[in-house]
């Protein structure tokens, strides 16, 4: 008969911790499409060779936590370190994980270990009796002393199932600082890349300008002279005049670049960095394609939405065991008495023992409503999760384009400036031998500076999408100590 009640007991047990396993879904991501290749057409193998380089998708190479260096210039790499050690969003996202996991721990301790608590009371009470029977009032004192312990025995899951999903939820916010992070370093790196390239292009326009000035003088003297029309005159008086209107707006862009990467870098406005100049900064030549399924891995976003799908499905699996019997024990000891001598004899030792379930009967429908809703915001989780993945495969598809079009783009312009650089080569020498005015050697130059500005242009471009397609692909070193671990 003993034997038979324990093998009984085990039995339950069993069940019941079968059961708890499987209240919810298993929080693992859906299956998800493994394209070959992430835009319409496989990626090249290389891009077209552009200001002397052509870049190379290295498919399957691992990412590269510190890509920044690959643009070889010490400056910018002093940027990005200070930007991550001072910027305050992103030391105010790492304190928020910090509190999270702190909470965390807090609730963790709290749900799962016993808890006991010291109490000492000392009392003075003054109590009426009935009249006619003895004094009219009764004083005395209470003294007593005790432990007091309770433990919730966590039968179907509901506690584990709850701290699961807020640790899935923690995992969420390292992500994000991740990410946050990454985002730093990239925003960083475009910022110094922009205000680089608009003081080359502010340095061009300003030659621009000043040969649009002086050819617009020049005309203006011939036309008294009456060698040019009145025509001609007003045109190159308009050019100086548009060509002049355009350096305010460049001057602002650039303003307003050089601000926002001071703040970037924890910096106020009137403390702004020295940026590196365009022409010291190298493009990185071979650049890591991750395949799909390192792409997953590799990417915050993706992560996080993973994390977050966990906490969902730990969500479920906790408005489930809500609707089974809970079971606690509490229990008491201590001593106490009237006087201190009785608090100390023998016969002040108190204690209690007790156990109390509960099992939900009737809650106007408020927990099996709350189950469905836990259901139908984990099909969300799984929907966003989809959303994000595809949105990563949009992103880097976009990002690898992007770099092909740009070396297009600037081998053309660079072909462009070249050709224009050459005829202004010539037009210099036959206006020196006096075989051509000075207006056309002027227009000529003219010419060859606008070719200028429009390589500078496309080298911005392509110099910024490198780093926007190593943000996609690479990833920075996680912090020690930062991302949420826990099963």
């Amino acid at each position: 008969m003993q034997l038979t009640i324990k093998t009984s007991v085990i039995a339950v047990f069993a069940a019941l911790a079968t059961s708890a396993c499987s209240l919810g879904p298993s929080g693992a991501p859906p299956a998800m499409p493994s394209p070959t290749h992430y835009g319409a057409q496989p990626q090249p193998q290389r891009t077209v060779e552009a200001a002397g380089t052509a870049q190379r998708f290295d498919v399957g190479a691992a990412p590269v936590p510190q890509w920044w260096r690959l643009y070889r210039s010490e400056a910018l790499d002093a940027l990005v370190e200070e930007g991550l050690r001072n910027n305050p969003t992103l030391a105010a996202t790492r304190r928020s994980l910090n509190a999270a996991q702190e909470d965390l721990r807090a609730q963790v301790g709290a749900s799962t270990l016993p808890s006991i608590d010291a109490l000492a009371q000392a009392d003075r009470v003054h109590s009426p009796v009935v009249p006619g029977i003895g004094p009219s009032t009764e004083r005395y004192n209470v003294f007593a002393g005790q432990l007091q312990a309770q433990y919730n025995f966590d039968l179907f899951g509901a506690v584990r199932y709850g701290n699961k999903a807020s640790a899935a939820r923690v995992d969420v916010q390292a992500y994000e600082v991740e990410a946050a992070r990454r985002a730093l370093a990239a925003n960083i790196v475009g910022a110094a890349i922009n205000v680089a390239a608009l003081d080359r292009q502010i340095a061009l326009t300003e030659r621009l300008a000043t040969l649009a000035s002086d050819t617009a003088r020049d005309d203006a003297q011939r036309q008294a002279l009456g060698s040019v029309s009145h025509a001609q005159a007003l045109a190159s008086a308009r050019q100086a005049a548009a060509l002049a209107a355009t350096l305010p707006p460049l001057r602002q862009q650039r303003t307003s670049a050089l601000n926002a990467l001071a703040v970037l870098l924890g910096r106020t406005p009137d403390a702004a960095p020295a940026v590196p100049e365009l022409a010291s900064l190298a493009l990185p030549e071979h650049v890591p394609v991750a395949v799909p399924a390192q792409l997953l891995r590799s990417r915050p976003d993706v992560q996080a939405a993973q994390a977050a799908l966990q906490a969902a499905a730990a969500d479920v699996g906790q408005a489930t065991a809500q609707l089974f019997p809970s079971l606690s024990l509490t229990a008491s000891m201590g001593r106490a008495g009237f006087s201190w001598p009785a608090l100390l004899s023998g016969a002040g030792g108190i204690w209690a023992i007790g156990a109390s379930a509960a099992q939900p009967i009737f809650h106007g429908g408020a927990l099996l409503a709350h189950r469905r809703a836990t259901k139908e915001a984990y099909e969300v989780a799984v929907l966003h999760y989809k959303s994000t993945v595809l949105s990563a495969f949009e992103n880097v598809a976009d990002s690898l384009a992007a770099l092909d079009n740009d070396a297009q783009t600037l081998a053309s312009t660079e072909s462009e400036a070249s050709s224009a650089h050459a005829l202004f080569d010539e037009t210099s020498a036959r206006y020196r031998l006096g075989a051509l005015p000075l207006s056309a050697a002027q227009a000529s130059e003219q010419q060859y500076l606008t070719a200028q500005v429009d390589a500078v242009r496309a080298q911005r471009q392509r110099l910024g999408d490198t780093a926007a397609l190593f943000q996609a692909m690479g990833e920075l070193p996680p912090e020690p100590g930062k991302r949420a671990s826990h099963d």
